[in-house]
């Protein structure tokens, strides 16, 4: 493990398609959802759920080395996760820019797997059309309706303000989200060769 000091570092995807190459100690960890990581994911990289890794980040932490890269859908994800690693002492973890998507877009080495739309591309078709609704009832139905946006509107800005999704974390339990079978602590960090010293 490396010093508690964190460092804020993000990866170019052309950067990360070298360092596979050149380095046998590199760990690849995409935060998303087992479905995200199913449609598509870096070749080699690990499934650790941000939620799972926020609950054992000590358990994953122990058996990192100095090069972890963190994946996700943008990269909000994964910087959540790098700070809490960096908490637990792994001051050295990337953030990869554009996330599996621009590593793909950048002809990196991934595995796809049947196409579905990404959770973050869920939360704005959801909010946008409640949206959307709230304001059309209020102008057609009932001046009531107009309360579904602020509702909208209230929640999208506590989400930005504490970093959380509620939409999100409720999207994800729907049963077109469930296809593949979420990780637990023992299948996703226990994957993970011991590189700490």
């Amino acid at each position: 493990m490396t010093s508690a000091s964190p460092t804020i570092t993000t990866l170019e995807p052309g950067t990360l398609r070298q360092w596979t190459t050149e380095h046998e100690d590199l760990v690849i960890i995409d935060v998303r959802s087992a479905v995200e990581f199913a449609s598509l994911h870096i070749a080699g990289s690990y499934n650790v759920p941000l939620p799972l890794l926020s609950e054992h980040t000590a358990d994953l932490a122990a058996r990192l080395g100095e090069r972890v890269v963190l994946v996700c859908q943008s990269g909000a994800r994964a910087e959540q996760a790098r700070q809490r690693l960096a908490a637990a002492g792994i001051g050295t973890a990337y953030v990869l820019t554009g996330g599996a998507p621009g590593f793909a877009d950048a002809s990196g080495d991934v595995v796809r797997g049947a196409a579905r739309w990404d959770l973050e591309r869920q939360v704005r078709m959801v909010a946008g059309s409640l949206v959307l609704t709230g304001l059309v009832g209020g102008r057609f139905v009932s001046p009531k309706l107009r309360t579904v946006a602020g509702v909208i509107g209230t929640g999208l800005t506590f989400s930005a303000a504490s970093n959380t999704c509620a939409m999100g974390k409720a999207l994800a339990a729907m049963p077109w989200n469930k296809i593949a079978e979420e990780p637990t602590a023992a299948t996703a960090i226990n994957q993970i060769p011991t590189l700490s010293a």
